[in-house]
């Protein structure tokens, strides 16, 4: 009788499973040298001589060791999240259309992941520099789908503000700063995310500054009293398109809140600075300032707010 392929035990499946072990090995060892030849500081100069003699040589060696790099995400991960790694697999971008593809697909199976790590985030941010119009649009989608979780975590922040400055498409920078504004309230109030707040407030748009402070009405006072939020508040401060706003919810605030504020360390540069912004052409809102603030100046001469107090006895 017959022996079975399909018994576990039977000759020709045990011979199957020892070449997948040996071809597994083999694959293993091929990965452990490409990582030393990704990461390692010695490889630098056989890194470019690979690079050189494929254009020369063996157009087909790169797409080969880039199909490597990229048969396991892990793999690919442990590269570009390395200094080094993550500036040689760079070079590689935009050598070739097959080596473009495989580095386009690897990037989009990890793309949260690369997008928020310090160096392999520099991997993606080039590729959009780098590639096709279409797939530049495909990886601007995913940057406003993962924008959130970019934005909130120390390095992901960087890399959201740098594909906003280096976006050339008009279409997908409107969409980018429309996220911004229309998340301004929960990234203010974030360590890492109001640096994406802040960012865009620098760019000089007035359709993006005034629409980030009316998103922000409401809560700039209480941001105010933070660190990083204050700082967000005077940036809107010094931007014609969103000081009034400002302003206007100060002069709105109840008069306990203002004395804390002013009174705080932190929150009285920022009523400090409402002041001198309007003094200048703004000295209407200017006027209703100083007369809500004078009958509590003598609560500020001995605080934080001091510098207030002395500003408005000239008033």
């Amino acid at each position: 009788m017959a022996m079975s392929h399909n018994n576990p035990f039977s000759m020709p499946t045990l011979f199957d499973a020892l070449e997948r072990i040996r071809l597994s090995e083999e694959t293993s060892a091929r990965l452990i040298k490409l990582h030393n030849l990704m990461t390692s500081e010695e490889c630098e100069s056989q890194f470019r001589d690979i690079i050189s003699n494929s254009k020369a040589d063996d157009p087909e060696a790169l797409p080969k060791l880039v199909s490597l790099l990229t048969s396991d995400s892990d793999h690919f991960m442990k590269i570009v999240r390395n200094e080094h790694g993550s500036k040689r697999v760079q070079k590689l971008l935009g050598i070739s259309d097959d080596v473009d593809a495989l580095l386009y697909a690897a990037i989009l199976r990890r793309f949260l992941d690369i997008m928020t790590d310090k160096y392999a985030s520099h991997v993606a941010i080039r590729a959009m520099l780098v590639f096709d119009t279409m797939e530049k649009f495909i990886m601007y989608n995913h940057v406003l789908y993962h924008g959130l979780d970019m934005a909130r975590t120390q390095y992901g922040c960087i890399a959201l503000n740098e594909v906003i400055t280096d976006v050339g498409d008009p279409c997908y920078r409107k969409l980018l700063l429309d996220f911004v504004a229309c998340n301004a309230v929960c990234l203010s109030n974030d360590p890492s995310g109001n640096f994406v707040v802040q960012h865009v407030l620098t760019l000089n748009d007035s359709v993006c500054t005034y629409n980030v402070a009316v998103g922000l009405f409401g809560h700039c006072v209480d941001l105010s009293f933070k660190k990083y939020g204050s700082y967000v508040v005077e940036k809107l401060l010094e931007a014609e398109e969103s000081r009034d706003v400002v302003v206007v919810e100060l002069l709105e605030c109840e008069e306990d809140k203002l004395v804390r504020l002013a009174r705080n360390e932190i929150g009285n540069f920022v009523v400090l600075k409402a002041l001198k912004v309007t003094r200048g052409d703004r000295f209407d809102l200017f006027g209703d300032l100083v007369h809500k603030l004078k009958p509590i100046r003598d609560l500020l001469v001995r605080s934080h707010g001091s510098k207030i107090a002395n500003f408005l006895e000239a008033y």
